[in-house]
């Protein structure tokens, strides 16, 4: 089981996991509420996240609580997941090394997510100085493929933030080639959107390769079926088809609302209060 989980999560995305399956062990548990983030299952997410937050072993639980920070972020809780990443960093400042999980989820994976979080809560509230200074952290744990992607996205959304796109095209690259030679393929989704986005808006020629990359990720999520990235490229798309954006922001708002009834009272809560999440 742990080995479809493990493909759900990071993979090909098939099968997706059953919200009504649990897992028998904490890992499992771990990647079957990744699996279900993904796919905007968020309340069955966070039943199983907030188990392991609880848990005895400090690397699950620290990957709980910044699975769990990832997800409240995605509905633009980015005050919530602020205290979440932070439990998260405190619980593996001190832990060893460890026997190395080929995507991240040991000791330096957990203490790479967790700062790369906390980048990312800092770069939604508008505190690109901190957000930087986190990132450079994150930099000496980042060493598998997952955490140099996310490092990936981070890098060039500061650049997004700083009015300075141009500069966040040459991480957005890596990322999508990161996760490409991983075949991963929430990953790449997530990639091509950053780096559409990126392209976009540096104002450098490449419009049609950025519509054609953001396109490419709406289709893969459709067909994969992660909503929690779904929503989010069909509002882009709108950015780039003026003609279609009314019907394609309809869209999103339709995935939006199906993420929303599958979400936990307090991920609803964050979204409607929240200024990065569409009415």
């Amino acid at each position: 089981m742990e080995a479809s989980l493990r493909s759900a999560a990071f993979g090909d995305g098939v099968p997706p996991p059953d919200p009504f399956v649990v897992p028998a062990s904490p890992r499992g548990r771990l990647l079957a509420a990744i699996g279900l983030g993904a796919r905007g299952r968020y309340a069955a997410a966070a039943t199983l996240l907030n188990g392991l937050r609880a848990g005895e072993d400090a690397v699950i639980a620290s990957l709980a609580a910044s699975t769990l920070a990832s997800h409240r972020r995605q509905l633009g809780g980015h005050a919530a997941a602020l205290v979440l990443d932070g439990e998260a960093l405190a619980l593996v400042l001190s832990e060893p090394r460890g026997e190395p999980d080929p995507d991240g989820l040991d000791a330096e994976g957990a203490r790479a997510d967790a700062l790369l979080g906390l980048a990312a809560d800092n770069l939604g509230r508008g505190r690109l100085t901190a957000a930087r200074r986190l990132l450079a952290r994150a930099g000496a744990h980042t060493g598998d493929w997952r955490t140099a992607t996310r490092a990936g996205w981070v890098s060039a959304e500061i650049e997004l933030a700083g009015n300075t796109s141009a500069a966040g095209i040459a991480p957005a690259e890596m990322a999508l080639e990161t996760a490409l030679v991983r075949s991963s393929a929430r990953h790449v989704v997530k990639s091509q959107l950053v780096l559409g986005v990126t392209i976009r808006n540096a104002g450098t020629a490449g419009w049609d390769h950025a519509k054609a990359l953001v396109e490419r990720a709406r289709e893969s999520a459709e067909k994969s079926e992660f909503n929690s990235l779904l929503w989010v490229a069909w509002r882009v798309s709108a950015d780039f088809s003026a003609g279609h954006a009314d019907e394609y922001r309809f869209r999103g708002a339709e995935v939006l609302h199906a993420v929303l009834r599958h979400a936990d009272p307090c991920g609803r809560r964050l979204a409607r209060e929240s200024p990065w999440v569409p009415r």
